[in-house]
């Protein structure tokens, strides 16, 4: 599959439209003649397969994280009863996207439906997912249509690697998270989630607590990434935020000396479908999960 670019102002950005619908990678390029990452992607890729690259922005659908039902990990319940297999992160950055419309602001994508998707998601539904590019900031919206007759579950997200620290004389330890959340839990192998006393944030992104940690209950849809002093911040948003209702939640997680941090952004926890943080599309609904990722 061809990766198409799109050059706006300073920014470019390399996508995959039609293999998982996913980013790859999204750069400055500097006043000096320079190259910023802004989204990291590696040099050189060894697996034949996206799903074990750790880079880009993945696509997360139509659950995050891993589900686990009666504390058997890689199940889940659906509200009829019936208890089915669901990959981790679902099944949305394996799939092939057929491009509905493309054009010098962006694109659209919709999931190509396969017979093995029916085994972990037994709804017919339309999922599309839009690009909007601009120049120092994109926005995606998945967005998920009900062609059946029951009401379908849904917990979808991102997986944004961004490449921190920008600089390499720096690192993690020179940057802060700031993000306005009530509670906070952390996210364990098995899908289980430990209640975690209240952190004061901003907090240092070298903090061994923020990995897999969920931010939960936000005050604010926003969360931001900057230097110590505020500058060169990377700044998360849900667009469509409504103040009221909205499960949005932040997930943190990096490895050991790993030249990206990732910020997630989700539409509500992990392991959704046995915590009862679903949203539901009604029959015939349509409804619209969309994030901005900006340099502010």
């Amino acid at each position: 599959m061809e990766i198409k670019r799109w050059d706006v102002g300073p920014s470019t950005f390399l996508v995959l439209p039609e293999a998982g619908a996913r980013l790859l990678n999204w750069h400055i390029n500097m006043a000096d003649g320079s190259v910023r990452d802004v989204i990291y992607w590696p040099e050189q890729v060894e697996s034949h397969s996206l799903t074990d690259v750790h880079g880009g922005i993945p696509i997360l659908f139509p659950f995050c994280g891993i589900c686990s039902h009666q504390n058997e990990t890689g199940k889940w319940r659906t509200q009829s009863g019936n208890v089915l297999p669901m990959p981790k992160h679902g099944f949305a950055k394996d799939a092939s996207f057929r491009i509905r419309s493309m054009d010098r602001a962006g694109f659209e994508v919709e999931m190509i439906q396969e017979e093995k998707f029916k085994e972990y998601y037994p709804y017919d539904f339309t999922f599309t997912v839009i690009y909007h590019f601009l120049e120092l900031s994109l926005q995606i919206s998945l967005v998920l249509e009900n062609e059946g007759r029951e009401p379908i579950p849904w917990s979808a997200g991102l997986h944004p690697y961004f490449q921190v620290p920008w600089c390499k004389d720096l690192s993690l330890d020179h940057h802060l998270l700031q993000i306005s959340a009530k509670k906070s839990f952390q996210y364990q192998a098995n899908g289980t989630m430990l209640d975690n006393p209240k952190s004061n944030y901003p907090i240092p992104l070298g903090e061994d607590k923020l990995i897999n940690r969920i931010h939960y209950q936000l005050e604010s849809p926003e969360a931001e990434i900057a230097l110590l002093n505020g500058e060169e911040a990377i700044r998360v948003n849900e667009a469509s935020w409504s103040g009221k209702g909205s499960r949005l939640s932040y997930i943190t997680w990096t490895q050991a000396n790993a030249p990206y941090f990732c910020l997630e952004p989700w539409m509500s926890p992990p392991n959704a479908p046995e915590n009862k943080t679903t949203q539901f599309v009604s029959p015939g609904g349509r409804e619209e999960f969309t994030v901005e990722l900006e340099l502010a």
